[in-house]
């Protein structure tokens, strides 16, 4: 097993390498649209995910993903070279959900806040069903 902290500067320098493999040396079509945004690699240093997301409509989308998949051999071969390690890590390459999630997450706040002013704003307005104080008091017993 490796340091925690040697792997997670190993995944950062593989995302830098890729990024730049992919910007220089991969001519497939729509790979410009892509970029890193994560990279993990595994304590034992042989397996390396890399979170990326793709600007886009879905056509542009599934086009880059395939030239990701065809790109993967020469983007590792560029890992290999540039890194001292003993074995070169193999790569997997994963769509990152957190942009669309993070979209959700701020309709569904937006959504909270305005039901929450709904709210006060009929708790403004409301007044008590009965008296002020419903409570007995002991004085009331005494009559």
């Amino acid at each position: 097993m490796v340091d925690p902290a040697r792997a997670a500067r190993l995944a950062q320098r593989i995302k830098v390498i890729v990024a730049e493999a992919l910007r220089k040396q991969v001519k497939e079509p729509g790979v410009e649209n892509i970029t890193l945004t994560e990279a993990r690699v595994t304590n034992d240093l042989q397996h390396a995910t890399l979170y990326y997301t793709i600007f886009g409509d879905e056509e542009a989308k599934a086009e880059a993903t395939a030239s990701l998949e065809k790109s993967r051999g020469i983007l590792r071969r560029e890992v290999g070279k540039n890194l001292t390690i003993r074995l070169t890590p193999t790569l997997e390459f994963i769509a990152d959900e957190i942009p669309e999630t993070a979209t959700h997450l701020e309709e569904l706040i937006r959504e909270a806040k305005a039901r929450d002013a709904e709210l006060a704003a009929q708790a403004a307005q409301a007044k008590f069903a009965g008296d002020a104080d419903p409570y007995k008091k002991a004085e009331d017993d005494e009559e």
